[in-house]
């Protein structure tokens, strides 16, 4: 059953809170769709769409929560991403300025001319912290958030530890397109026409922290605001799940990557950096 969240400001919000409540239940296996505003609360380039609580509503503007049935703290959220449709605008910032874009086709062109391909994903998939109060939208977590990373578009699932029951997943923070590091502090950041995820749940995998699952490989993120220990986070994980996965012994698991794993910068801006390893399907053989 696909499922539609409609762009209310009673849909929209600009934290993460377990308090938070859903506006949309869905059974595993539903999809859900939405349009998004972009994290800076516009959908037209100038002037925010619904007037907010500045103070409370600090962070992207992220529509949801969405319960899922069942779900419980300890299990694995399944999101596939089915669809990331940008609008027809887009903005960077960096030192102060503001570069805007013309998103047409599969190009994106800013207001010098330059055009970059476009690659739309979602910065923003997540859940609540379990510890009450109100929480950031701008670091990542365990439980998802501000991933930005730009290998998260179209036909790509991404597993998350579910950290409280119904897992409360929100969405948002569209970009048109972005490079590992994200090192001005913006992608191309944009309105969304349409999203789409079907979500699942999975009572069966233990994540340490979150994976995902391209067309043609493997993905381990890790986050800390400690660099070094955002690589050391998503190389354990990365050894999990070759472990489970390729049914390597550990050590094996940990030479292997040092030949056949790469690591990339995700983002260097978002207080918690990023770090993941990319394992692809082609990568090793037996």
């Amino acid at each position: 059953m696909i499922h539609e969240i409609p762009l209310h400001e009673d849909t929209v919000h600009g934290y993460f809170s377990s308090a938070l409540p859903p506006v949309l239940t869905v059974d595993p296996g539903d999809s859900v769709r939405f349009q998004a505003l972009d994290s800076g609360w516009r959908w037209d380039p100038d002037g925010e769409r619904f007037e907010r609580d500045g103070e409370l509503h600090s962070g992207h503007a992220l529509s949801g929560p969405i319960e899922v049935r069942g779900a419980r703290a300890g299990q694995t959220l399944v999101v596939r991403i089915d669809e990331v449709t940008p609008g027809p605008w887009g903005v960077t910032f960096a030192d102060g300025d503001r570069f805007l874009w013309t998103l047409d086709g599969d190009r994106a062109t800013d207001d010098h001319g330059v055009s970059v391909a476009l690659a739309p994903f979602l910065g923003v998939i997540g859940m609540p912290p379990p510890e009450p109060g109100v929480h950031s939208t701008i670091p990542p977590r365990r439980f998802g958030g501000n991933v930005d990373c730009k290998l998260l578009g179209a036909g790509t699932t991404l597993f998350l530890p579910i950290p409280v029951d119904g897992a409360l997943l929100s969405a948002g923070d569209g970009h048109g397109a972005q490079g590992d590091g994200e090192v001005s502090g913006t992608a191309i950041e944009c309105p969304l026409e349409r999203a789409q995820l079907t979500l699942d749940v999975r009572a069966d995998l233990d994540l340490r922290t979150p994976i995902a699952r391209t067309a043609d490989a493997w993905i381990a993120f890790g986050f800390d605001e400690d660099l070094d220990l955002a690589a050391e986070a998503c190389l354990a994980t990365m050894l999990d799940l070759m472990e489970r996965e390729l049914g390597l012994e550990r050590t094996h698991a940990l030479a292997l990557s040092s030949v056949a794993v790469d690591l990339h910068v995700t983002q260097i801006v978002n207080v918690a950096k990023g770090v993941h390893a990319v394992l692809r399907d082609d990568a090793l053989a037996r």
